[in-house]
């Protein structure tokens, strides 16, 4: 005899399982979507982007100022006009020091290379002056070979720099109103969700706090392996050791190839200025370094201000590098920080309100109100008198009692 029905063909485990696996294309089509969507729109996305999280680092500063008493629109403008200061002096004073340092850098680096050429000629490999000349024509015919290209990349560089300004220009002025009028911002959005507004508001503040605790605490990991790595060239004499700090700084918060990139042009200059021997001390403490920063301090800082465990943050990582490689690395962490916030919060329900309180039945949790004479039951004939106060003279009532003043 078969079934009533189908779907009794099929186990209820199964059928679950299907109805997850049809939920799960569906946000996985969603998803992609978004992802194409974000790709098409970069040069909005990514300023829109790192404006969030200038305006996650900024904003405990304006917050105060507003909590001292200032106009939010003087708050706003201080703490621009300070994170701007910060900026231009730090170019100014690396700047500075290059300057003085790069005539220094340049006699160095040629003193290296004479004495990688006597190296070469009077070492083990014993190769001939005619030999290393061949080698330094056969570098230059390459670079000639390429000038087109290089000089196309310049070019395109040149429509890459006013494609980044116009990045800049546009970041400035999102951080800005982020900053000022980003509660009236946030309301006018909760808006468009109705009665899932109050759901809604608990998760995007449990995002936005995680998003400001990750930012903090990655600057944090960023400073120290930068002043580390700043304090190593220092120490060796190495030239242009604060600008190569700052790049390092930089670096630090684009996950392995920034740092690969900013290693490999400390490790050159200290190769050029110091010769072989410092350029592989450095070279090893970077990589120690390194590997402290994403077993030690990545891990407890961020994961510590995210609450999540080291394994996560470690494993979140590799994911995220896999899957979309160095900008899926980078943003891999404080994406599935602000998810594991903001799902909770949209699938709780929101508190209940209490009752509406009825005269005459007395609110759950709250004693029972003892009844008015004259109101809820009349005063009793013969009874316990009862007193009140008229205009400063005692009354007693009921009992057949006189007034008593």
């Amino acid at each position: 005899m078969l079934p009533d029905r189908p779907t009794k063909l099929v186990p209820p485990v199964l059928a679950k399982m299907a109805a997850w696996c049809v939920c799960l294309i569906l946000v996985g089509v969603v998803v992609y979507f978004f992802a194409l969507v974000i790709a098409r729109l970069s040069f909005v996305a990514l300023p829109v982007a790192i404006a969030l999280l200038l305006t996650a680092l900024l904003f405990p500063l304006t917050n105060r100022l507003r909590r001292a008493g200032m106009r939010p629109i003087y708050a706003t403008w201080i703490t621009m006009l300070v994170a701007l200061t910060v900026l231009f002096g730090t170019g100014w004073l690396v700047g500075a020091r290059a300057g003085e340092e790069f005539p220094n850098l340049v006699n160095q680096v040629q003193a290296t290379a004479r004495q990688v050429q006597n190296w070469l000629i009077t070492g083990p490999l014993h190769l001939q002056q005619a030999q290393i000349t061949g080698y330094v024509d056969e570098i230059a015919d390459l670079l000639n070979a390429q000038r087109t290209a290089i000089t196309s990349t310049v070019l395109s560089a040149g429509a890459v720099a006013v494609e980044v300004l116009a990045s800049i220009v546009l970041l400035l002025f999102v951080t800005f109103f982020l900053l000022k009028d980003g509660d009236r911002i946030w309301a006018w959005f909760l808006k468009a969700f109705g009665g899932f507004a109050p759901r809604v508001d608990r998760a995007g503040r449990a995002a936005w706090t995680t998003l400001s605790h990750y930012v903090q605490g990655t600057v944090a990991v960023a400073a120290v392996h930068g002043l580390i790595m700043g304090i190593v060239l220092a120490g060796m004499g190495v030239p242009l050791w604060a600008p190569l700090a700052v790049l390092i700084f930089l670096a630090s918060f684009i996950p392995i190839v920034g740092i690969f990139f900013a290693g490999t042009v400390a490790t050159l200059v200290t190769l050029g200025a110091k010769g072989i021997v410092l350029a592989l001390v450095f070279l090893g403490i970077l990589i120690v370094e390194q590997q402290l920063e994403n077993h030690v301090l990545q891990p407890l800082i961020v994961g510590r201000v995210l609450n999540f465990h080291p394994l996560a943050i470690i494993l979140v990582l590799s994911i995220g590098g896999i899957l979309a490689g160095i900008a899926g690395a980078a943003v891999a962490v404080p994406v599935a920080a602000v998810i594991y916030r903001a799902l909770p919060e949209l699938r709780h329900k929101p508190p209940a309100l209490p009752p509406p309180h009825h005269e005459g039945r007395p609110d759950e949790g709250e004693p029972p109100r003892p009844p008015k004479p004259g109101k809820d039951v009349p005063p009793p004939k013969g009874g316990p008198s009862t007193t009140r106060t008229e205009g400063g003279r005692a009354r007693t009532e009921g009992g057949g009692g006189a007034d008593t003043e």
